[in-house]
């Protein structure tokens, strides 16, 4: 009879928190965010560029060192002008031997995103591994049913 008094139950996409973020505050909460990853890490960056891999390298040391698998998704450095695919040559050469999976896409691979232990999604429009000087955003969702639903579309199924 007094059902307008009970408290209505949130709906699933009513409990998503998102956040945006800048080129300027991105990589603080991101690198906070993968530093926790218990399980995998998948982040599609097109390009990857030597100064991000050495801020990313400390990061990347301890999820190795804990298990965590880490799924790299970029461009075939052949697709990239010099200097771009050397530095992305070296960076892929340095993932295959500390066990970073990295999968080369051919056709002017352009997504930027990352599915953090299928609980976060990032995306938008911010290279990940390269990003230095452009104006960018990023998108953190905290959604389990989003980014599974992100996770299922790109198929990442079968590699991971």
């Amino acid at each position: 009879m007094f059902s307008f008094f009970r408290k209505k139950q949130p709906t699933s996409l009513e409990l998503i928190r998102s956040t945006l973020y800048d080129e300027n505050t991105f990589y603080q909460t991101f690198i906070a965010d993968l530093s926790n990853c218990k399980n995998e890490a998948i982040i599609e960056s097109p390009f990857i560029t030597s100064s991000r891999i050495e801020m990313f390298y400390p990061v990347f040391k301890t999820l190795i060192d804990k298990n965590v698998k880490i799924v790299i998704v970029t461009r075939d450095p052949r697709e990239h002008d010099a200097p771009y695919d050397q530095q992305s040559e070296r960076a892929i050469q340095w993932f295959e031997k500390v066990g970073i999976q990295t999968l080369l896409c051919i056709g002017n691979h352009h997504r930027k995103l990352a599915i953090l232990d299928r609980q976060f999604l990032y995306e938008g429009s911010l290279n990940i591994l390269s990003q230095t000087r452009s104006r960018e955003i990023m998108r953190r969702i905290e959604n389990e049913r989003l980014t599974l639903e992100m996770f299922n579309f790109l198929n990442f199924k079968k590699y991971v």
